[in-house]
């Protein structure tokens, strides 16, 4: 009886490898016929099958809400990145970070936040409005925008505080202006502006519309402006330089493409494009 069993087991083994070859053999067949002689060619179109089945294809509309002072470099992103996914659109809405920030917290559709400081961003995740902890991207520094030729001969923090001297500041409730407020108690400091602004944005076009004479802004929107301001660096502006958080929205409705778009921000092509705008790295 147990010599019958060995030899059934012994049959149906010998049965399975004949059928497994036979199998092997009509997979190569295929392979082959399908390929033609290019077994390479197979190889290739076998990876990038699995590759993009494991990357689904982007597609749809991003919201990003990010800081006025970002314009520049996110158009440009947003433009690359609409290139490299045919079919996806990024729109941006650009403010000033607290005021960004209560339109989140106050149900405006959006994807992305992109906020010039930790405490603006803090708003949103206070209210638990965040999808994912909130990752600085990069950092900017303060600078001194005059007319061009800086006919007032500004070359220090202390000379806004000139007598006749108009000066704008970032409303103080904006990264910006609590970052100025932040550099002149540094050093010890006083000063009345002609106004306060809503962003950074504004408080420069005041200088380019020669409606003031100086505005504490970023770098980068020195930078931005080109010829029609001159920029003036100061020391106190080392101890307030802001971080940047980015963060995916909870109420995101097309989270898979906003994390692609946020992955751009933060990669080596993001950081190029950040750092040619005057951005420091994080």
């Amino acid at each position: 009886m147990t010599c019958s069993m060995r030899r059934t087991r012994r049959t149906l083994q010998v049965a399975g490898a004949g059928t497994a070859a036979l199998l092997a053999l009509t997979a190569c067949s295929s392979s082959d016929s399908g390929s033609g002689s290019d077994s390479d060619s197979g190889s290739a179109k076998s990876g990038s099958s699995a590759s993009s089945a494991s990357s689904p294809k982007l597609s749809g509309d991003v919201t990003v809400f990010a800081a006025a002072s970002l314009q520049e470099s996110f158009t440009t992103l947003g433009k690359q990145f609409e290139k490299q996914h045919p079919g996806t659109h990024v729109t941006f809405s650009f403010g000033g970070s607290d005021s960004l920030a209560a339109g989140i917290t106050g149900g405006a559709p959006a994807d992305v936040f992109a906020a010039a400081s930790p405490k603006t961003m803090k708003i949103v995740t206070d209210k638990k409005d965040n999808a994912t902890t909130p990752a600085t991207f990069v950092r900017n520094q303060l600078e001194i925008a005059t007319l061009p030729g800086n006919p007032d001969k500004v070359a220090s923090l202390e000379d806004l505080t000139k007598s006749g001297l108009k000066v704008v500041l970032c409303d103080k409730t904006v990264p910006c202006g609590a970052a100025a407020q932040k550099a002149l108690d540094a050093g010890h400091l006083k000063l009345t502006p002609v106004s306060y602004e809503e962003d950074v944005k504004s408080a420069l076009n005041k200088v380019v519309l020669k409606e003031a004479d100086a505005a504490v802004v970023y770098k980068t929107d020195v930078k931005a402006a080109g010829g029609k301001v001159e920029g003036v660096d100061f020391p106190e502006s080392a101890k307030a330089v802001n971080d940047y958080p980015i963060a995916l929205l909870k109420n995101s409705r097309n989270a898979g493409t906003a994390k692609a778009f946020m992955a751009l921000v933060q990669s080596a092509e993001g950081q190029k494009v950040l750092t040619e705008a005057g951005f420091l790295k994080p």
